[in-house]
């Protein structure tokens, strides 16, 4: 039975205007640039040069179409979600339409790399079905030649989008047919039998290799955990030994699959810094780079084409009010989307000039010990702004000093004080983690209590949790698995 009920709702709603103005503020400056040049090409009205705009009269008293504008529309937020806020869940729905074409097989590697072992694949004599779930498994592999995926998934798979009849027994017979391909351990489920399928194609006569064998055969998770003393115990073998068979260990590829991946992919992009700071009789003199960032402006003939129409108010045809109403609809999304990369330089400017006054003895010298703990609020309440455009300002965005060209947002950091009472950035702090670790004796590396004490004897007094927390930021790895034979 259908109830009826009343039911009130907080939605906060972000006009076309707002959206704009946003979205171009997250953007960095070689973006920027691709977002000019596609608003120049779409809107006819929008122009390169100075700005020159009459103040054309838009007021239209008698037009036919009194429809709303969909641009005029409010958005909600959920409109406005970009792709990297979007959920997990969201993304690994089936993406196809009714109207999509689907692959007939899934397409995991490379093309190089696919078509290498496409040709070993036909030299082997197959059956009709055996060539098509090879092919399957082959569509399923990814860039590094690894099977990610179980045999029994896929063999869900081919029942449902194939229409084939296959049992794991009859992959796996042919998975190990691949894995007899070129390079050594593709086919691999993962890392273990990835290189056990390197080691058996050695020499096995040789008693490092012969060694290597049995540790990733039978004590591979002590040697990644490098639990060292406990192979030679139980294999009962000396120092030396044990060295000689990492070291043919160290010899195999993880990744039999990347040296056939597209260079294309692995390009150096090159960094465009956003803002230059440069120091002239010892004032900071801060500039945005807009080197290829055209000025916009109104085109005088779209307006000058408004003007007339409005002229001819009582001998306008159908054409022309629908002439108005385009031109009209293109000069308003001109006219907002200058002021809002107007908006969008003034409000850099604005969290730029703050972030500077607030490091200011950092930006002077360029020395990180003078690099004062700062957070997004410290910079909204120095601007006035709110902390989520702070944030959009400082994400993705450069600045080129004297001393380099750095992300701004390395200069945020939370703060501790100093036995003094000084107080200090946590990225400091990551710098004497790092030098000391840096230094350290690889056979018996610092613990992380070791780490706490020489924090200590400088002055920093921070708990063993904090340490293991900056640590992990630093992307280091526990001692045990640092320590080197």
């Amino acid at each position: 039975m259908l109830k009826q009920r009343l039911q009130q709702k907080l939605l906060q709603k972000l006009s076309p205007q707002q959206i704009q103005m946003i979205k171009l503020l997250e953007i960095p400056t070689m973006q920027l640039e691709q977002r000019i040049k596609r608003e120049l090409e779409e809107n006819p009205v929008l122009e390169e040069g100075e700005i020159e705009d009459p103040d054309v009269s838009l007021q239209e008293e008698d037009m036919d179409n009194n429809e709303p504008d969909k641009d005029d529309e409010e958005f909600s937020l959920e409109d406005y979600i970009e792709d990297d806020d979007i959920p997990n869940y969201r993304l690994s729905t089936n993406n196809y339409s009714e109207d999509d074409k689907k692959p007939d097989f899934p397409i995991g590697a490379t093309s190089g790399f696919q078509s290498h072992l496409e040709s070993q694949l036909g030299l082997r004599s197959l059956s009709e079905k055996q060539e098509i779930l090879a092919q399957y498994i082959l569509g399923n592999m990814d860039d590094d030649g690894y099977l990610r995926r179980k045999l029994e998934a896929i063999v869900d798979d081919l029942a449902f989008t194939q229409n084939i009849t296959a049992t794991e027994e009859e992959l796996y017979e042919i998975l190990q047919i691949i894995q007899d391909f070129d390079p050594p351990g593709v086919g691999a489920r993962d890392l273990q039998e990835c290189l056990f399928l390197q080691i058996i194609r050695k020499n096995q006569s040789e008693p490092a290799v012969a060694l290597a064998r049995k540790i990733i055969k039978n004590h591979f998770a002590e040697f990644t955990r490098k639990h060292y003393d406990k192979i030679i115990k139980r294999i009962n073998i000396n120092e030396m030994e044990l060295k000689m068979a990492i070291d043919e260990i160290l010899k195999l590829n993880p990744r039999p699959g990347s040296s056939y991946s597209d260079p294309m992919q692995n390009t150096v992009q090159h960094i465009v810094p956003d803002f230059i700071l440069d120091i002239k009789d010892g004032e900071f003199v801060l500039s945005l780079n807009s080197q290829n960032v055209p000025e916009l402006r109104i085109s005088r003939t779209y307006s000058e084409m408004l003007e007339s129409y409005v002229r001819q108010k009582e001998r306008r045809t159908k054409e022309e009010r629908d002439t108005i109403s385009f031109v009209k609809q293109k000069l308003d999304s001109a006219r907002w989307f200058i002021d809002a990369i107007i908006q969008r330089q003034n409000t850099l400017m604005l969290t730029m000039n703050a972030i500077i006054e607030y490091q200011k003895d950092y930006f002077a010298e360029g020395d990180e010990t003078k690099l004062k703990p700062m957070i997004l609020k410290n910079i909204a309440d120095k601007t006035s702004l709110d902390i989520s455009t702070i944030s959009r300002v400082a994400n993705s965005k450069y600045i080129q000093t004297h001393f380099g060209i750095f992300p701004l947002k390395s200069f945020f950091s939370e703060g501790l004080q100093r036995e003094s009472g000084e107080e200090v950035s946590t990225r400091e702090i990551k710098n004497i983690l790092a030098e000391c670790i840096t230094k350290e004796d690889k056979r018996k590396p610092l613990t992380d209590e070791k780490l706490v004490s020489i924090l200590r004897v400088k002055g920093y007094n921070i708990a063993r949790r904090t340490v293991a927390k900056y640590r992990e930021q630093l992307n280091i790895p526990v001692a045990r698995l640092r320590k080197e034979l």
